[in-house]
């Protein structure tokens, strides 16, 4: 007898089957667009601010259609430092609005939006011979600045501890391979880590699926207009127009291809990925200045699944943009020259097993160079009503996408309820007071919880009424098989790069990834 690998998922107690995105769905969902071409709001784009948008209008009660040519969290949102920032940067450069609206942000993914997919990270600087004394002191002020950010978005110090200064031997226990000659301690600081900024994205847009969303990857909109557009299924060809009350742009760096009066500064931000053994096993991450520039740093930064992502650069790009940025050489020189100031053997281009970009949508504001550009995000409407939110932080998704439903809902003279979603968990959130406690209570391991929270079960579920799925895909990896399936049949994944790149992550390790192709290609079919 043939496993039902959908039942099975379908079943389960700790799915929300009205969540589920799958081809059947997919396939369901455009024939009823087809026959019934008419809604509240499309939003254009599936990245995080776009997958929020058509959360926080579902939420609202407005029939809402999200469009994405490719797959969730397929540009930007895939690329970034996995952190979940309180605002330190910005203060730093006096932007205390934008810091404050952070650490609130931060405060609702970690408590109660996502609490399994953000976890407390804690930071460490060095005091190193290299680091003056006012240095120190500017950047001990600036932690303290972050512990009444903190406080003032009522975030338990339970949650995120507050800053302290620390001993050269606690250093060393949280970075082994710092260097030790002259270390005269160190100042540590908290904030929030994501397991997975691709899969947040994923969640994000099954809640608003399950809230009534239709969620259309692998479909390319066109002739857009502030009520209208034309749909194209990029699997089939085929193409329908579709005609709503309000239309959101929310392409990020490609904005300027659906609206040409936007105009754009994108910045390319790379990282490169590491083993754990290279650092010793870290187990915070590293923060080290870059000379000559105050409030700038380079972090090497611990994941869950043995590696460390060294970050971040600030390059302005020009030109077409790419699906997927490439790093230059001279940023993985800087970003090695920078990290090895506070190590005490170099690390090498040995050491890099791969590396990641990301653009940044930064709005043109004509400042000098793209670090200097606001992060605050903006919210454009056009003549014909069409909207377009910019700019902004990963940690931030959820405040842009507020503003631009509203924005939306006032240039198309709609009436709906108000927003909901700084306290609506996503699928896989526990609920209740105390949700951290309430993930060590789920029956399934840690790894996994970590990925999927309460769904957990039913990953496991599936290696259960499947042996071979519990087998990891490839050397290298402790994803499996199950994974896959749950990928496809629960969280829209339509071919193998969606799986690999953007479920999984196996591609940060293109080896691996290449390993595992053939069974995702299996699984698919």
């Amino acid at each position: 007898m043939t496993t039902n690998y959908a039942d099975i998922i379908a079943a389960h107690p700790s799915i929300a089957t009205s969540s589920l995105l799958s081809a059947k769905r997919r396939a369901t969902d455009l024939q009823d667009l087809v026959a019934s071409p008419s809604v509240d709001l499309v939003v254009i784009g599936g990245g995080v601010t776009g997958a929020g948008v058509a959360l926080d209008a579902a939420s609202r009660g407005l029939r809402t259609v999200l469009i994405e040519r490719r797959d969730l969290g397929f540009g930007t949102s895939r690329w970034s430092s996995k952190l979940v920032h309180g605002g330190l940067r910005y203060l730093a450069s006096g932007a205390v609005g934008i810091a404050y609206e952070s650490a609130v942000e931060r405060d609702a993914l970690i408590c109660r939006i996502a609490p399994h997919l953000v976890r407390p990270l804690p930071q460490v600087v060095p005091l190193l011979p290299g680091v003056k004394a006012a240095d120190t002191a500017l950047t001990r002020v600036g932690f303290l600045a972050g512990d009444a950010l903190r406080i003032a978005a009522r975030t338990p110090a339970a949650t995120l501890h507050r800053s302290r200064r620390i001993g050269a031997a606690e250093v060393a226990a949280l970075a082994p391979t710092v260097q030790r000659d002259g270390l005269r301690g160190g100042l540590l600081n908290w904030d929030g880590q994501l397991n997975d900024d691709a899969r947040l994205v994923v969640d994000i847009a099954r809640t608003a699926a399950s809230l009534g969303a239709t969620v259309l990857t692998h479909a390319t909109a066109s002739e857009v207009t502030g009520t209208s557009l034309r749909v194209t299924d990029e699997l089939t060809g085929e193409s329908f127009e579709l005609a709503a009350k309000a239309v959101v742009n929310a392409t990020g760096v490609w904005a300027a291809e659906v609206d040409s009066a936007i105009s754009l500064r994108p910045s390319r931000g790379t990282h490169l990925v590491m083993s754990q053994e290279s650092f010793g096993g870290l187990r915070a991450g590293l923060t080290v200045a870059v000379p000559g520039h105050f409030g700038r740093y380079v972090f090497a930064l611990p994941q869950p699944d043995g590696r460390v992502y060294v970050g971040l650069t600030d390059e302005e790009t020009s030109g077409e943009i790419p699906d997927v940025p490439q790093a230059e050489e001279s940023e993985i020189d800087f970003l090695l020259d920078t990290i090895n100031l506070a190590l005490g053997t170099p690390l090498t281009r040995d050491d890099v097993i791969d590396t990641f970009s990301g653009l940044r949508p930064l709005l043109d504001s004509g400042a000098g160079e793209t670090s200097d550009v606001s992060r605050k995000h903006a919210v454009l409407t056009r003549g014909d009503g069409l909207v377009t939110v910019v700019g902004g932080k990963l940690t931030t998704y959820r405040r842009m996408a507020e503003d631009a439903v509203d924005a939306a809902l006032t240039v198309s003279g709609q009436t709906a309820a108000p927003c909901r979603t700084r306290d609506l968990p996503l699928v896989g959130a526990p609920s209740g007071k105390n949700p951290t406690a309430a993930l060590t209570r789920v029956a399934a391991p840690d790894r996994l919880v970590a990925k999927y929270g309460t769904e957990a079960p039913a990953v496991v579920a599936l290696a259960e009424a499947d042996p071979s799925l519990a087998e990891p895909v490839a050397d290298g990896t402790e994803i499996t098989g199950a994974e896959l399936v749950f990928g496809v049949l629960a969280e829209g994944a339509v071919d193998a790069a969606d799986l690999l790149e953007r479920r999984t992550r196996l591609s940060l390790t293109s080896l691996v990834a290449e390993a595992a192709r053939p069974v995702a290609e299996r699984v698919l079919g």
